[in-house]
């Protein structure tokens, strides 16, 4: 059983450490366009496309931070971060704060986790089916991308989780200012040179997100409230819904150990640089290369609507 979150309270911000992930993930940036912008030969480029890839993903995991209030001690520099953050991570802030809230309030019931909701069993078009599998069989990141315009970019989904007026016409502006700035970055760069510079690492880094995000609830145990009205599960009852996949360590400690993601819903205060401070090992924490290795070997509509019998919860 999990210690109680109690025993995790000293477990706070540390200014510092926000710093570094954030210092770290503007010098990857700078050093990824660089190189790809140096004309240095075909190997300079794609190194600079790997490290756009990291890039992209620690912004990411960054807003996702960020949104927790976690990576600074200070709201305002969260917020000021997780605004900058959500800019390179394709996702608006003001977006993600009410979804994502969302969804550890429903974490367990698919139907009413916003970023669930879409994989609620039902029947599928062709059109549907062959897309999906595709998309899964050729590792094209469909589905990271229709996370974040399904999920993130969509006013009428959002607007049901913000019943005050104010916030759903504030939530509008954010919008609309995010598209200004790509609109102003395209004609400044150029859509080709934007392109040519971050479009590989920013597709590479989609493809990885697609695996990290799926990960971490595809094929758990699950409920359906079928419209009926249902009490959350509470953090220290998440677990048994929630998977973690175990990256190299560089690697987890890079990303904030977004990996370990049972320990972030029991935890969700718990500063993501910390959470391997806490003294627990997750049930459902699984390798990554092998719980790849399992759920490709499933079609796309079958791991996202089946339950994906026979992908190990162990190592």
């Amino acid at each position: 059983m999990a210690p109680h979150a109690s025993l995790y309270r000293q477990l706070n911000p540390i200014d510092r450490m926000g710093w570094v992930h954030v210092g770290l993930n503007f010098a990857i940036f700078v050093a990824g366009v660089l190189l790809a912008a140096s004309g240095g030969g075909l190997l300079t480029y794609l190194a600079g496309q790997v490290l756009l890839a990291v890039g992209f993903a620690q912004s990411f995991v960054i807003l996702h931070e960020a949104g927790h209030r976690t990576m600074f001690y200070s709201r305002r520099m969260n917020d000021f971060v997780g605004v900058l953050s959500g800019f390179c991570a394709l996702i608006p802030y003001a977006t993600w704060l009410p979804v994502h809230n969302r969804h550890h309030r429903f974490t367990g019931w698919q139907d009413l986790d916003a970023t669930t909701e879409s994989l609620t069993p039902r029947q599928l078009s062709g059109f549907e089916k062959g897309a999906i599998n595709v998309a899964w069989r050729f590792w094209l990141p469909l589905f990271s991308i229709i996370y974040r315009v399904q999920n993130y970019w969509r006013v009428a989904r959002i607007a049901p989780f913000l019943p005050d007026k104010v916030d759903q016409r504030r939530l509008k502006l954010m919008i609309l200012s995010q598209l200004a700035g790509y609109g102003i970055l395209i004609w400044y760069v150029g859509f080709g040179q934007l392109l040519f510079l971050v479009g590989p690492g920013l597709f590479l880094s989609l493809m990885g997100q697609d695996l990290l995000i799926l990960s971490q609830h595809t094929g758990m145990p699950t409920n359906l409230s079928h419209g009926h009205h249902v009490d959350p599960f509470p953090p220290s009852h998440q677990e048994e819904f929630t998977r973690s996949v175990r990256l190299p360590q560089w690697l987890s400690w890079m990303l904030l150990h977004f990996d370990a993601h049972e320990l972030h819903h029991l935890y969700p205060a718990v500063p993501g640089y910390r959470l391997r401070q806490i003294e627990y090992d997750p049930p459902n924490e699984v390798n990554m290369i092998r719980w790849v290795r399992e759920v490709k070997a499933l079609s796309g509509t079958q791991f996202l609507f089946g339950k994906a019998d026979g992908v190990s919860q162990s190592s």
